[in-house]
């Protein structure tokens, strides 16, 4: 899990840092991006026991997420940052520019400028202008990937749980604004609520037809 990073670091880079993001594909709630850099000696060397066995959150129960994440947090030593594009903006620049921006404000935002950035998947977001390499499936061959993948989708969670007690009736606190058919009889029912992203298909749809 640490073998891209250790090749950047023998090539000569101080600060590697790993990118993904979660909440490209629901219908509702905000798209979620992270940026991570480790101390290169964690990574030469091992990593805190509590990180130990750090790995992609989809292969990864709900529990074990919920304790990396907050072991992640909880380190000093551990660049990290998250960042939120809400439905609204998705709506206005559709959810592949939105997911390029997460990725790229994360990285923006980390303290320490990374000489190199992993990122998850097959596409580097162009508005990156750094040194970087997309990584297919790297959220399990990349150890900083993995840590930002769960940042992502833990806070993810966490906001979806949140806007489930706010917009009662949708059921977000389940499936996390995910395409159900829970959730799409909620939206027929009630109609799509401010955290809906209303250029996604089944959404337009139901305006069209309300308008029509």
């Amino acid at each position: 899990m640490t073998e891209f990073e250790i090749e950047r670091l023998e090539a000569g880079d101080k600060v590697v840092a790993g990118v993904d993001e979660a909440g490209r594909g629901p219908l509702a709630g905000p798209v979620v991006a992270a940026a991570v850099s480790f101390p290169s000696e964690w990574l030469k060397g091992s990593m805190p026991d509590a990180l130990a066995g750090l790995n992609d959150s989809k292969q990864l129960t709900e529990k074990k997420r919920e304790t990396y994440f907050e072991a992640l947090l909880g380190f000093e030593e551990i660049d990290r940052v998250i960042i939120e594009v809400d439905a609204r903006e998705i709506d206005e620049i559709n959810i592949l520019q939105a997911t390029y921006l997460a990725m790229t404000r994360s990285v923006e935002g980390l303290k320490t400028p990374p000489d190199h950035v992993l990122i998850d998947g097959n596409r580097i977001p162009p508005q990156l202008k750094l040194s970087a390499q997309a990584i297919v499936k790297g959220d399990s061959r990349s150890v900083s990937i993995a840590a930002a993948s769960i940042l992502a989708k833990v806070h993810r969670d966490h906001l979806m749980m949140a806007f489930d007690e706010q917009y009662a009736g949708y059921g977000f606190a389940g499936h996390k604004g995910y395409g159900t058919k829970a959730h799409l009889k909620a939206i027929e029912e009630l109609g799509p609520c401010p955290i809906h992203r209303m250029s996604f298909a089944p959404i337009r749809q139901t305006q069209l037809d309300l308008f029509n």
